[in-house]
Parts: C-alpha cells; structure tokens; sequence
C-alpha cells in the first residue's frame, strides 16, 4: 500500500510525464493512517482551503483571518499571512492567472484578496453589515469572484480587470429556490460551472444544490440530490464534491449535462473526519479541513488539519 501523500506526489510526476503511472495497489479511506494528516500548527481553528499552483495549498484560520500555505507533496503547512486584527477567513479561492487569493470573512460581512506572492491584502471590501451577514464561500471565473452570505439571499460579484485588478463590488438578489431564508445557515458553498455561464450553490438549511443565473439571480434546484449539512462544494466537469460537515462525509455527485439533474455516486467518509467542511482537489485527492466544531464554537481542539481522501 502507498499513503495518501505519496500518491499526491506520484500523480504530480505522471501529470509531468517524468514516471510511468504505478501499479501498486491503493489505500482505501478505510485505511488511512495519522500520516494523511497535514497539521495547521499554531491554528486555533479551521474552515477553508483553496488549491495554489502545482501541490500548495492555501487554509485559512476561522476567527483570525490569518492564512496558512502547505504543500501535499511534502505534507507540510505553516503561517504565510498574519492578517489585520478583526478579521475572519472562511471559503477561499485561488485565482492562478493574477496569483490572488480570495477570501470569505464570515461574520465580519468582508471579503478580502491577497497577492499570494507578497502576502499581502490587495483589496478588501465591506460586502453586508456586520453581524448580519455571513459571508461564507467564493469561487473565482475569468471575469471575478462570486461570494455567498449565508444570512441573506444575495451574491457578491468582484470584478477583475486584466490585468487582475479588482474593482466595485456588485449585489445580486437572488430569486427562486436559492433566495429562501429557512435556518441558521442557507447559501454556502458556491462554485462556477459552464466557464461562469452558471453558479452552483449549497443551501445548508435546504440540504440542496441550486443553479444560479449571474445576469438575473434566478435559481433553480438540481433535482435527486439530497445533502444534510451541506457546507463546502467542489466541482470539476460534470463530478462535484459535497462536503457535509456534521455528517462527516463527502457525497460525490455525477450532474447531468444541463445542470438540472444529479446523483449521488459515492459517499466519502474518514475516521479522520472531525466536523469537514470545505475540500479541495488534487486530481484523485480531496483535500479538506476539519473545523471540528463538535469541540464547541468556538471550537476547542487541540490541533486542526488538512485530511487527504482519495477523491
């Protein structure tokens, strides 16, 4: 058997073409051991993570706003951005066009972004009120970064010039299924589908998945998927990835071409799995935070993680 992180780094070289693909068999979740675990070190909390250029990864700590870059090649992690007092970090993305990070700021009602090769903030923006909003998660097509607010039934638009320059922030009000108020957390995880031409997003109250149109806000819920607990969401093609947090499980879901339909393929679960709630992909490996908030809120680990999962 080979670890979660030798296959990280063995599937990094096959992408390069400098080894063959291996034939040795692979570890099921099953048999996942503490050597899957990349440890936030200094992190009194977790929530987000987004993937960087090549194996790095960027994680970001919930009630700090402070952001942590790792590398699953070598399974390591450390402090990169020491942010301002005042901030939060939840969802994230990564645009590697401009090498820009952005960054949901919870309760804060904030979004920031940040040069990933100076650390340092580029812009920030006041998107709701604070403590009325929670903004939560964002995703990142060629014209800018769309952000949810789990407490109101809007999308956040940042628009970025060419040169990767962000401008005013934009406000869509949303319509349909997607727009209902119903719980303590409702829009979360998002993601860009159709080179932007469609918005995917989790409803937490709703264990739901909805389209979005980003020219009008109209919603439209995608059909056989039910996901408890949904929180962060990853996507690529037509497979998208749902991270359940108490739940404790991934569902991967195969969507029809349209978007208007989808099922569930296989349900993901780790008895590293403490309270997930966002992932990120490296081809056949899921990435993703423990937040741990069975441990209370704020939480009151020990330590928090990034645990690797075959996809």
């Amino acid at each position: 058997m080979i670890s979660v992180l030798r296959r990280v780094a063995l599937s990094l070289l096959i992408l390069a073409g400098l080894v063959a693909p291996p034939t040795l068999a692979v570890a099921s979740p099953s048999s996942e051991h503490r050597s899957d675990l990349i440890v936030l070190r200094g992190a009194d909390s977790a929530e987000g993570i987004a993937k960087g250029n090549g194996a790095t990864f960027y994680a970001g700590e919930l009630f700090t706003g402070d952001i942590y870059r790792g590398n699953l090649r070598r399974g390591t992690a450390k402090k990169f951005i020491d942010a301002p007092d005042g901030r939060n970090a939840l969802g994230m993305a990564f645009d590697r066009r401009h090498d820009l990070l952005f960054v949901a700021g919870g309760q804060t009602g904030q979004a920031y972004v940040y040069d990933t090769r100076s650390g340092k903030t580029v812009a920030s923006y006041q998107l709701g009120s604070a403590g009325t909003s929670l903004i939560n998660d964002v995703t990142v097509t060629r014209k800018g970064a769309w952000f949810t607010n789990s407490f109101q039934s809007v999308l956040y638009f940042v628009p970025l010039n060419k040169h990767g320059r962000p401008g005013t922030f934009q406000t869509l009000q949303l319509s349909g299924p997607a727009a209902a108020l119903s719980g303590d957390f409702n829009l979360n995880g998002i993601r860009a589908a159709h080179h932007g031409r469609t918005l995917i997003v989790a409803h937490s109250a709703a264990g739901a998945l909805y389209t979005v149109d980003p020219r009008s806000g109209a919603s439209a819920a995608i059909a056989g998927i039910s996901v408890p607990n949904v929180d962060g969401i990853e996507l690529s093609g037509r497979k998208l990835w749902a991270v359940q947090n108490a739940s404790n499980q991934i569902s991967r879901i195969q969507l029809k071409k349209d978007l208007t339909a989808g099922v569930v393929v296989k349900v993901i679960t780790s008895d590293l799995f403490q309270t997930p709630t966002t992932a990120a992909r490296f081809g056949k490996v899921l990435a993703v935070v423990n937040a741990k908030f069975d441990t209370g809120f704020p939480p009151t680990a020990d330590q928090y993680e990034v645990v690797l999962v075959r996809a």
